[in-house]
This record gives C-alpha cells, structure tokens and sequence, in this order.
C-alpha cells in the first residue's frame, strides 16, 4: 500500500515543501529502501524508525519497503523525517488511518524509545505550512511553541510517534499551541545583558555610539586594553530600539535554520549581539557549507555584529564584509544550491592603537629615526574600502580618579 505524507526541508532560511512516500508490500527481501538525494542522517533515520515502531507496540514492516523523498534533485538533510516516515509505515501497513494527514505538515526527531526530540527550522516549517494552506503542524512540544509564533497556523504538540498516530487516527484531541503563550514562553528577559547606564565616564565615546545606535552606523573603537571598549559593545544593544514583531520573527528565523533555538542561546523580542572570535574563518563569518547555512553575519542580522580586536582577523575574511555592508544580504552559490541570506547589522569593531612597521633600506636610518617612511601594521589588514565604511570612529581613554588619562600614537 502506498501512503503520502508532507514533511520540509530547509534551504537557507526558507522551507520547501518534501513529499514523504512510503510503499510497502512489495516483492523481494525484506528490507528498506530509502531514495530522493538523503545525507547520512536522514539514511540512519530507518533503524531508529524501526526501533521508535516496536517500542511504541506497533509491527514494523516485513515486506520490502521503498521510501521515497521528493523531489528528487533537493538535498535532504538532519532527522527531520523520522516522525513522517514512521507514520507512513503505520498508514502503508494498514496500522493507521488518518484521512486528515495530507492538511499537515510533520517533521520530528524520534528516539529509540518512540519519543519525539525538537528539529531545528521550525518557524521555517510553520511558515511554509501558512503559505501552502495547511491546517497545521506536527512537531515535538520544543518546535511546536517556536511553529506557535506564526500567527494562523495551529502548531500541535505531539510527544511521542504513539500520541501522533492516535492523534491523526482521531482518538484523541491535542491542543495546538496559542499564539500568545508562544510569545509569553519565548520572550524570557536577558539576565546576562548589560544596561547601558553602567557605563561611567567615556562622555565622548558615549556620545559617538548613541550617535551611531541612533543613526545604524558603524563603529571602530580606539583605545588601550582596559579602556572599556568591549564593555561599550556589549551594552549598545541596550540603547537600540526594540525589534518590530516582523523583524523578530525574521531573526529567530536565521537562528532556528542554524540550530540556535534548540540550545536557548536565541531569545524572541531581542536584537542578536555576535562577537566572533577573530581567528574565525571566511565561511564562518560570511555563511556557507555544504549546504549553504547562516554565518555570523547573517546571526547578527538586524543586531550588532562586535570585531574585537579587528587587526588580528585575517584580511581575507574582512573583505568579505565589502558587499554584505552595502547590500544588506548575501549570496551564497554551493553544489548544492544557492540561497540568499539577510545581513542587514550594524557593525561595530575595536581595536588598539595601532602599531607601526617599517619598510626601510640601510640608506635611510636618518629618516627612520625622525619617525618618517612608517606605515602603519592595522592598515596591511584593513582596506581603505572597508574602513570608509564605518563612518564613526572614535579614541577611548583610560579615566582614574575622575581625571581622563589620553594615550597617544607612537
């Protein structure tokens, strides 16, 4: 018997609509057969569907079985498909009827034990779910509350691959998730944010980053280790405007494509701050992968995106900054596709005073002692293109004993 289901697949930060086939009965060994381009997950998804059906008291398929993932030509990866293919087995072998399950779009992790585990993309999901005209979605408790966000379409929680056979067969009724009590359950205050008033002394600095906050701008700090500058980066986001409730949406979007939400690091109602660590390579800051997937800029989207220490970071992976700075989004071109993803942030980068190295014959030792022909070591790192781009620079300064102690150029 063949059965049909609806699961997605993400790309980017979108989602695309998979067709989950399941047909068994069939003449031969048997065994299951699973094509439509999978990656190592989605293949490992056959013997924790197996195990998941005979711990929650259902018989597994004793026939050849073939699952096909469609369409075809588009890359499926991560457990998203454990949960559809489980039903489809059940409905295949005439376990399950569930006329309603073509109105729902189903994705889930499954353990050993038929319990279900969140997947990441959820709000991806609900929002192909509200596109299509689905009635709703299918997901563990974790991605339902995030789905529930999307106003219009009923996120409903199922707990194990039992509750949602018995749900889509109708002997039971789940309550979706509400709208507000998604909104309540995620928008949790930031114990670790720092308030910007705690900042004492700096007045000029102050001034130059509520000029930047006010305006977008970007922003390169200048100043000795201590003078405070990390400690200003952090507590900008204090000052800047709360996000719209499209603008969060689209930022716990990007962060529930790249994982974020399944660890809590991301919070809804709250612009990202992204501080990577300066060995961070091209891909990880600009995006990509096998899969193209959002890097760091595309994390700080609508937020602020913090460079300590900017001279220490290859070249390389600064100039990658030129096009995201001006467009506001980025295009990534892999074999498996290409997606374009948002970037819109505020840049803000720190840095010390600068060293100088030299580029001096023997002939010019006159010179070099009257400090001529030097040139200056962050610029070999930073373009000019790159530093025009940042309109608001400003020095930071050490302040003891309410007197302002400046540093000086060598």
């Amino acid at each position: 018997m063949l059965a049909a289901l609806s699961s997605a697949a993400l790309q980017g930060i979108e989602a695309e609509l998979v067709h989950v086939e399941v047909n068994s009965g069939e003449a031969g060994e048997p065994k299951l057969f699973l094509v439509g381009l999978p990656d190592t997950a989605v293949k490992e998804s056959g013997d924790r569907v197996w195990a998941a059906l005979n711990n929650s008291g259902r018989k597994s398929p004793r026939t050849r079985t073939t699952i096909n993932l469609a369409p075809g030509n588009l890359r499926k990866e991560g457990p998203f498909y454990d949960l559809p293919i489980a039903l489809g087995l059940l409905i295949a072998t005439r376990q399950l009827i569930a006329p309603d399950s073509a109105d729902y779009l189903i994705a889930g992790e499954l353990a050993l034990s038929g319990a279900t585990r969140p997947v990441r993309g959820a709000l991806a999901i609900a929002r192909l779910a509200k596109k299509l005209g689905k009635r709703g979605v299918l997901l563990p408790p974790v991605s339902a509350y995030e789905a529930a966000l999307v106003d219009g379409v009923a996120a409903i929680p199922v707990e194990s691959l039992d509750q949602a056979a018995r749900f889509l067969a109708g002997e039971i009724l789940l309550a979706p998730v509400a709208h507000t009590e998604a909104l309540a359950a995620t928008a949790a205050p930031d114990a670790s944010a720092g308030d910007f008033s705690e900042i004492k002394g700096q007045h000029a600095l102050r001034r130059a980053v509520e000029v930047a906050a006010a305006g977008g701008h970007n922003l390169i700090m200048i100043g000795p280790p201590g003078a405070g500058k990390s400690m200003v980066a952090k507590r900008l986001p204090g000052i800047l405007p709360s996000p719209t409730l499209d603008e969060s949406l689209e930022i716990l979007s990007i962060h529930s494509a790249a994982g974020q939400t399944l660890s809590g690091t991301a919070v809804f109602g709250r612009r990202p701050v992204r501080a990577p660590h300066h060995t961070i390579s091209d891909v990880g800051l600009l995006g990509g992968g096998t899969i193209p997937g959002p890097g760091e800029i595309s994390l700080a989207h609508h937020g602020v995106l913090f460079l300590d220490e900017l001279p220490e970071f290859k070249r390389s992976a600064l100039e990658v900054l030129r096009q995201p700075l001006e467009d506001g989004h980025v295009s990534i071109s892999r074999s498996a596709g290409k997606v374009t993803l948002p970037c819109g942030f505020m840049l803000v980068a720190a840095m010390n005073p600068w060293r100088y190295v030299a580029f001096l014959s023997c002939s010019q030792k006159k010179e070099r002692r009257k400090g001529l022909w030097r040139f200056p070591l962050w610029k070999s790192r930073c373009s000019s293109p790159k530093i025009r781009r940042c309109p608001v620079s400003r020095p930071a300064s050490f302040s003891a004993n309410g007197r302002k102690n400046s540093w000086r150029r060598p």
